[in-house]
């Protein structure tokens, strides 16, 4: 394919400038897109900022969800290639301790998975290579390049290397996806900003040597007591998880969503020490068992930055603020948005003119179809466990019920079967269509 015309932006042209198609950033998105694009015969270009292996901050667990966008990009995600799995939720809360497990269902696996995102990451980044993509590491990219006379994103600038040896850089192709995260810098550069109505998660993770390395459930904890002040112990509305590896040590962390009057002036880093002290001594979640520091990401929510298109360019997982708004899962929505872009995108490349535009930019309404009544559900949810109360109060009364929490465990993760399920699926799938689209 031919490459745009003029363009604005700096930059020395790299000798592999030119693609039909550019990927910002390697993460699940970025690699899943890749993966995808290059198995259809385009010529892909995957810019990657970092050099693998490379850490990310994550709770490393994986419902069946995401499990099923592993399977259809054609991972081997047995035990034996390295998946941790797992046959459930388990939630605490309210002196109760309730273990789900993952429902039985047409359209997703039975079972999770733990695995590092140090190790996660590079594993689909190398599998889009191997499906055709050229991958770029170390090259960061800061801005997108448009055309002076359309606008259109014809390209993306930045730069390779670092220190003495970092030098700018420009690449060109006729459509370009970002899919470079929480950052967004490809969407700033062209002042698409966040939006301040819908929800946004901050978490914070630290690895710790622990005996509840091996656990067949992924654990979830639904009141989060600030016991900083002994005398005052709050009640603080997020959620706590601990994760085993399978390796000898635990993932741990907690997030807290946007809605609350915490976000913000919270230090999540000592509130992250204050509610694992809280924990039995024998689980080891103490300083002296540390791994590293701890780490904090934020949490793009509820289809956060919007449009999802705009000429040349498409707004991929974390970019376009695609992590579920009900329990902060990003990974499965990342490569489930980036299999809907593939597809648009294989559609558009294939033709010209209109028809191009007009299989392009059917990629938002493919994702407010895929999510949209889903997401709009889930950021009032965001908004009412915002108050403590309301989640001091739903814990309480919710978590003894089994029936309730089962049902519960297929809304807050987004498994159910559209068509062949059950009565709780059928409401499900009727509470999400009845629901206006984001």
């Amino acid at each position: 394919m031919a490459a745009p015309g003029p363009t604005t932006g700096a930059g020395t042209r790299h000798p592999d400038a030119e693609a039909d198609v550019i990927v910002v950033g390697a993460g699940p998105a970025g690699s899943t897109a890749a993966a995808y694009l290059a198995r259809a015969g385009l010529d892909v270009l995957l810019l990657e900022k970092s050099t693998f292996p490379r850490p990310k901050v994550c709770g490393d667990g994986l419902t069946p969800r995401g499990m099923k966008q592993l399977i259809d990009l054609g991972i081997d995600c047995s035990e034996r290639n390295g998946w941790l799995h797992n046959k459930g939720l388990r939630v605490v809360g309210g002196g109760v301790s309730l273990e789900l497990e993952w429902p039985t269902l047409a359209s997703f696996p039975d079972y999770g998975a733990v695995r590092p995102r140090q190790d996660f990451d590079e594993l689909l980044a190398r599998h889009a290579e191997k499906c055709g993509a050229r991958l770029h590491e170390d090259t960061a990219v800061t801005e997108a390049v448009t055309d002076e006379r359309s606008g259109r994103v014809t390209g993306v600038a930045g730069h390779v290397g670092k220190g003495k040896d970092r030098r700018p850089v420009s690449f060109r192709a006729p459509l370009t996806l970002a899919c470079d995260g929480v950052s967004a810098r490809v969407a700033l550069s062209l002042g698409m900003a966040r939006r301040d109505d819908r929800p946004m998660g901050v978490a914070v993770r630290r690895y710790y040597t622990s005996p509840r390395s091996h656990d067949d459930y992924l654990e979830s904890h639904l009141e989060l007591w600030d016991r900083r002040d002994p005398a005052r112990p709050r009640l603080l509305p997020g959620y706590g998880w601990i994760f085993g590896m399978g390796d000898g040590t635990s993932n741990v962390g907690l997030g807290i969503l946007s809605t609350s009057r915490a976000f913000g002036s919270t230090d999540y880093r000592a509130l992250l020490t204050s509610w694992l002290d809280g924990t039995p001594q024998e689980w080891g979640y103490r300083e002296e068992n540390a791994i590293g520091q701890v780490g904090g990401a934020a949490l793009p929510m509820g289809f956060n930055r919007t449009p999802h298109y705009r000429p040349g360019l498409l707004l991929v997982g974390d970019a376009g603020g695609m992590v579920n708004p009900f329990n902060g899962e990003g990974i499965a929505y990342a490569m489930e948005s980036a299999a809907i872009a593939a597809r648009c995108a294989v559609q558009g490349l294939a033709r010209a003119g209109a028809s191009r535009e007009a299989a392009l930019a059917a990629y938002p309404a493919r994702m407010s179809q895929a999510l949209g009544g889903y997401y709009r559900i889930g950021n009032t949810f965001s908004k009412l466990i915002g108050n403590p109360a309301v989640m001091h109060i739903a814990t309480r009364h919710g978590l003894p019920r089994k029936t309730v929490m089962a049902f519960l465990l297929k809304l807050l993760a987004n498994l159910y079967d559209p068509e062949e399920g059950n009565i709780s699926d059928r409401v499900i799938t009727a509470m999400t269509r009845l629901a206006p689209s984001l």
